[in-house]
């Protein structure tokens, strides 16, 4: 073998180990991350994209003096079952985008280029449309230490594989005989997935329920209404 192509294979190496720990490194957000996002500002990691929820973006490259000069640098067509309704919050990642549309459809996008990198349907029933009271739309996701986490509009939690989009576990967190959906995006905080449930128009009780990023086990609930009296506290 020449120098040539020793020097080459080794660059090739190289390449490849650090393409590598960047896969590997992907999506691993944790709530020091989180509390230092100002750091990075050129990542969104959470809903309001700090704990303080102020959805407010440091970066500076975008001012009064070249805003008219912008133009469209990609786009992405959000297949769905239905054209309208694209509400979320985008979260960026190292230079991944996940984000979701109508019927809780998440997708993840290279932020520079917009190329699909997977998809998730959760297969959601038509039926459940009828519980919603605004549309069957979806305001985002949460990212955790390698999985993306979706409140779906029928009532689960679904943890996805942030790399793959695979399904790495699901949790029921509404009673689906009741006018019970989900379209608020989770937050997680110490390890904790923390989802809400919407309903209270068609007279169904709200609470708010903490699961385990890596189980998916329900480990307190907080009802944000009191119950019937009679019944004392849960």
């Amino acid at each position: 073998m020449s120098h040539d192509e020793k020097t080459g294979m080794r660059a090739a190496l190289v390449v490849a180990l650090l393409l590598s720990c960047a896969a590997a490194m992907a999506a691993e957000v944790d709530g020091g991350r989180i509390i230092a996002a100002d750091k990075e500002p050129q990542n969104w990691l959470s809903h309001g994209r700090t704990y303080g929820e102020q959805r407010f973006s440091p970066l500076a490259k975008i001012t009064t003096a070249n805003v008219g000069q912008l133009g469209l640098a990609w786009s992405h067509d959000i297949a769905s079952r239905t054209a309208r309704g694209v509400e979320a919050t985008p979260i960026v990642v190292d230079g991944v985008m996940y984000t979701t549309g109508a019927w809780s459809h998440v997708l993840a996008l290279d932020a520079r280029t917009g190329k699909l990198l997977w998809e998730f349907d959760p297969q959601i029933s038509g039926a459940s449309g009828a519980k919603g009271c605004c549309d069957v739309v979806n305001r985002g996701v949460a990212v955790w230490a390698g999985k993306v986490y979706v409140g779906a509009f029928d009532g689960r939690l679904i943890a996805l594989d942030a790399k793959t989009g695979k399904k790495v576990w699901e949790a029921l967190t509404v009673d689906q005989s009741q006018d019970y959906t989900i379209s608020g995006a989770p937050r997680v905080v110490k390890g904790k997935v923390i989802v809400g449930n919407g309903g209270a128009d068609f007279g169904v009780r709200g609470y708010v329920s903490a699961y385990d990023a890596e189980t998916g086990t329900m480990t307190w609930r907080f009802y944000t209404v009191p119950g019937n009296p009679k019944d004392g506290f849960e």
